[in-house]
């Protein structure tokens, strides 16, 4: 099976979790850190869960899997700790054409999350065929590189972009063909881009 990667606005997806246990609970907060609105489905939840819901970061519903609460959410989440349950969750979701991540049996499901690096504007996100272990330790190896650094760099670019958009110039275009050049990443990493994006405004 091949995968296709897309990123999501999380601001413009609604999302239902049914399971709060552990496995539950990280699919919620890594969602709801990334803007989604989450709604919780589980007769108990872990005290994260709980103060999650407390700060209203996601909604806790105490309840038992019902299909019609499938019906608003864009993405759902099957991490009960019943094979039943996230069986039939993945045959309801699937007929209602919802983005689907069984999460004991990903095959059922039509996505599976990656491991994540998120530095600011960047996200770096790594699939490695079903094995994650063997992508978090790649993704830990990337975000070695991949620091604060490119954080600030990506940030003074998206300024510019917007600054010059806004005014209705050519600077950005003509800035990005100089400063995203084959020498972008040793820039960032010898301290010279900081520079260089002075040198255009």
């Amino acid at each position: 099976m091949s995968d296709f990667p897309i990123a999501l606005h999380g601001e413009r997806i609604t999302a239902v979790v049914f399971g709060g246990g552990p496995v539950g609970t990280r699919k919620a907060l890594t969602l709801a850190d990334a803007g989604v609105s989450v709604t919780v489905v589980s007769p108990t939840v872990t005290p994260d869960l709980e103060e999650a819901h407390r700060l209203r970061r996601v909604t806790v519903l105490r309840e038992s899997y019902k299909r019609e609460q499938l019906e608003r959410a864009t993405l759902v989440v099957a991490a009960t700790d019943t094979r039943e349950v996230n069986a039939q969750i993945a045959v309801d979701a699937n007929e209602r054409g919802k983005l689907v991540n069984i999460t004991d049996y990903p095959d059922e499901g039509n996505f599976h999350t990656m491991a994540l690096h998120r530095t600011g504007d960047i996200t770096i996100a790594v699939s490695s065929g079903g094995v994650p272990g063997a992508a978090a330790r790649i993704r830990d190896a990337i975000a070695e590189r991949f620091d604060a650094r490119y954080e600030r760099a990506v940030s003074m670019l998206r300024g510019m972009r917007s600054d010059s958009l806004k005014r209705g110039d050519d600077t950005w275009q003509s800035a990005a063909n100089k400063l995203l050049g084959e020498d972008f990443c040793a820039s960032v990493e010898n301290g010279s881009f900081s520079d260089k994006v002075d040198s255009w405004r």
